[in-house]
């Protein structure tokens, strides 16, 4: 067992104590101090909204994708999610390089495939070839931009790799200040990430998943288990129990998890035999969009499930760009069949019952007079916490405590 893993092991064991101590009664559940109001306009006003466009998905390194999705040199997949066309490549050093994807003779796309592999690329308008580098190598008929071929390559912009994630930015920096920048908005939270070995991971099946929802209603769902009981009724809900939960912070980031109602037989066993390994799944949220699931909508089950939430030019339009992984990778058409099944067994609870309700209740909020306001429970902590960092980084007002908000107005809420 490597250093990883047995860190992961010895994590999941500490959270299962943090479970069972909760389910014995002995301890409550993590839980924010107490509720906090927000105003509904921030789902719905367009000023912020394009805030949150320029400063978290223009000016924050993002989640791409997997180191595995890059597997060698030459590897190379679009990625257009955060509005700029940007193309990501794994070099003849093994290094991942990024660039804006537009060819820099007229602006047409360069690289049209979503994914594949080549150390060339030709832009299919005039033919233009640029290398893997982004160097401009080949113009057809070069003698017509005689004087005006150099330094037409196409424009960097910053990409690292840390802990089998791919981060990218939509706008310029240099590869030093970005690499800096990745360590610091991670934290403490990367020995987190490092100990899930995601290098090792294997890509099975993706898909799109949109809703007519702001980006913001979209993933609250991703970060409380409240809605379990009515909304996941006949899906999650016979599984899980959503008023235990063991949640951690870090910075901007956190981690989540609800006891697997199984995990009530482990009241009468012995620690050394809870099967801590496969009961634990976690949520884990990656600032500003991303959610990294390890774990499966059924306990006992484990798979890596990327989902990346991009928001479209309108408050009301979302993307989630969803991925699910072989931990260790691919050994069989059966693990790869029944992997591919829980990707359709997520993504159909995503879609029928999460994503249904957030366009019902997003054109709702959108329909209410200004000042209106929603609430976010104790056990709704998670939001709570990322209502609070979106807002702290586009510099508007945080969610605030029921406390600190007038009897009436509080009764209203």
């Amino acid at each position: 067992m490597s250093v990883a893993a047995e860190r992961l092991h010895a994590t999941k064991r500490e959270a299962a104590r943090r479970l069972t101590a909760q389910l014995r009664g002995t301890s409550p559940p993590d839980w924010a101090p107490g509720p906090a109001v927000q105003e509904a306009a921030a789902y719905t006003d367009p000023v912020r909204h394009a805030a949150e466009l320029k400063t978290l998905f223009r000016e924050t390194p993002l989640v791409a994708c997997l180191s595995g999705d890059l597997a060698g040199p030459g590897s190379f997949r679009r990625f257009d999610e955060a509005g700029v066309p940007i193309v990501i490549v794994r070099n003849r050093q093994g290094a991942v390089r990024a660039f804006v994807n537009i060819c820099s003779h007229r602006g047409a796309r360069v690289v049209e495939e979503a994914q594949g592999n080549a150390h060339r690329f030709t832009c299919h308008f005039h033919g233009w070839t640029f290398g893997a580098d982004g160097q401009l190598v080949g113009i057809p008929q070069k003698d017509g931009f005689a004087g005006c071929a150099q330094g037409r390559g196409l424009t960097p912009l910053p990409a690292a790799e840390r802990h089998g994630l791919v981060f990218v930015q939509a706008t310029p920096a240099s590869p030093q200040d970005f690499a800096a920048r990745v360590d610091a908005l991670l934290g403490n939270f990367a020995p987190e990430l490092a100990m899930l070995e995601l290098e090792g991971a294997e890509q099975v099946k993706n898909g799109v998943l949109p809703v007519a929802a702001n980006w913001k209603y979209a993933l609250d769902t991703y970060g409380e288990g409240y809605h379990f009981a009515a909304l996941h009724r006949d899906t999650i809900a016979p599984h899980f129990r959503a008023d235990v939960q063991v949640y951690d912070r870090f910075g901007p980031h956190h981690r989540v998890t609800w006891a697997a109602k199984p995990m009530t037989a482990w009241l009468d066993q012995p620690e050394v035999s809870w099967d801590v390994d496969s009961m634990i799944g976690w949520v884990h949220f990656i600032f500003p969009n991303t959610i990294l699931f390890t774990g499966s909508v059924q306990p006992g089950r484990g798979y890596i499930t990327l989902f990346r939430h991009f928001p479209g030019a309108a408050p009301g339009e979302t993307k989630t760009y969803k991925s699910i992984y072989a931990p260790a990778g691919i050994h069989s058409d059966e693990q790869r069949a029944e992997i591919e099944a829980a990707f359709d067994a997520t993504a159909y609870v995503v879609v029928n019952e999460d994503y249904m309700v957030a366009a019902e209740g997003w054109a709702n909020l959108a329909t209410l007079p200004a000042g209106a306001t929603v609430v976010y429970g104790r056990q709704e902590v998670a939001v709570q916490h990322f209502h609070m960092e979106f807002a702290a980084a586009i510099g508007v007002p945080a969610p605030w405590p029921v406390e600190s908000v007038p009897a009436t107005e509080a009764a209203a809420a």
